[in-house]
């Protein structure tokens, strides 16, 4: 069930749907799903679906993942990213395969703490993390040169938005619990370029810590 083989199944789902880019393809191929999600549910880990991680979240279903990579490697491979909302740590393993470095915020600590044994189990080095309210991005560490966002607010934070290098692109879900749009954003000097993507359904953007 866990298999490179049956891995190997789940990027030809996600060729099939219209992810193109070899790199994120061979980095899905190559980051064990099942270690992300509960071990209950690993016989279903390579199933192209979201599936629940605890307290209300969930890991997000592998086309999404591997279609935020992939906009976000349109414009070159960044060096430094920022990810709002570690979860379950799978989207951040996949960005650790293309990036030189992945900065992660979780506002959950039970969450991050179980997403930094598995990062320590699968020698992710070059992932850290923080617990602190995503919202705010991670100011001392800016600017990045791209961003993502694993969780959906009503509108975009303009901490975030501050917090891109000129050229830089975020990637965000925007919308309510009835209806959402994944958006790309990119700076240019003091403008930004939003372009929508699809409809996705993520997890709500919420402050604070728990």
């Amino acid at each position: 069930m866990t298999s490179q083989a049956t891995r190997n199944k789940l990027v030809l789902r996600l060729r099939e749907k219209g992810i193109s880019d070899k790199r994120v393809l061979q980095a899905i191929a190559d980051v064990p799903r099942h270690l992300y999600v509960d071990e209950a549910l690993s016989s279903r880990a390579y199933e192209d679906t979201a599936l629940p991680i605890g307290l209300g979240q969930t890991i997000s279903q592998p086309y999404i993942v591997a279609l935020m990579t992939q906009e976000l490697l349109k414009n070159g491979i960044p060096k430094k990213v920022l990810e709002v909302g570690t979860g379950s740590g799978y989207q951040a393993a996949v960005l650790a395969q293309l990036v030189s470095q992945v900065f992660s915020v979780e506002r959950i600590e039970k969450l991050l703490r179980e997403a930094r044994r598995k990062f320590h189990r699968t020698a992710q080095r070059n992932i850290y993390t923080r617990h602190a309210d995503g919202r705010l991005g991670w100011p001392t560490q800016a600017p990045f040169d791209a961003i993502i966002l694993t969780a959906a607010g009503t509108e975009l934070e303009e901490d975030l938005l501050d917090q891109l290098a000129d050229g830089a692109c975020l990637i965000a879900p925007l919308g309510d619990a009835i209806s959402q749009r994944l958006v790309k954003y990119t700076r240019q000097a003091d403008d930004f370029k939003r372009e929508e993507l699809c409809d996705v359904s993520f997890v709500p953007l919420l402050s604070g810590l728990s």
